[in-house]
């Protein structure tokens, strides 16, 4: 037996088949990255590419069109084909600030974060961007600890009124 670090326990036996299990996976992986990045890139600019905290490669790309961003997310296991996994859809409020008006896609696989991150690097780095904001609205109300988390991982201000059901987000590079 082999033991091999993971991201959830330093120390896990492997067996030699386990790991050549992974590395067939990961090569499946890189294949199809390579396949995906080709078709991506005939209609949007590939941002880059990242790992989730489900160990899985996904490519990033954004459509900005100067009044609306999105930053999406297509994970490297299923051929793309014109849609997203992941996006996190925004409108620019001015020239300075970002604002977040959806994200969609399922929860807790580690999108989010990563878009998250590519949303931030993009609009301060590329479009000299100085704020994101956002809000959260009743409909959010029923995962709103789950948001409050996200948005402060991520450095973000969150504001909440619980009376009113809404509140305020706001990020600013420093």
């Amino acid at each position: 037996m082999l033991y091999y670090p993971t991201a959830f326990d330093s120390k896990q036996e492997k067996t030699k088949e386990d790991r050549f299990s992974e590395l067939e996976e990961l090569e499946f992986q890189v294949f199809r990255m390579q396949q995906n990045m080709k078709e991506i890139s005939k209609h949007h600019d590939v941002l880059g590419i990242d790992e989730t905290k489900e160990n899985k490669w996904v490519i990033i790309y954004v459509s900005d069109d100067g009044n609306i961003c999105k930053v999406m997310a297509h994970d490297c296991e299923k051929p793309y084909q014109g849609k997203w996994d992941f996006s996190i859809h925004a409108h620019y409020k001015d020239d300075f600030c970002v604002h977040i008006d959806d994200i969609r896609g399922k929860e807790n696989l580690g999108f989010g974060s990563v878009c998250m991150r590519f949303l931030k690097e993009y609009t301060a780095e590329r479009k000299n961007i100085r704020a994101i904001s956002g809000a959260i609205s009743k409909r959010d109300w029923g995962h709103v600890d789950r948001l409050e988390y996200f948005y402060k991982k991520h450095r973000f201000h969150v504001e909440l009124e619980p009376e009113e059901k809404k509140g305020e987000i706001i990020w600013q590079p420093m």
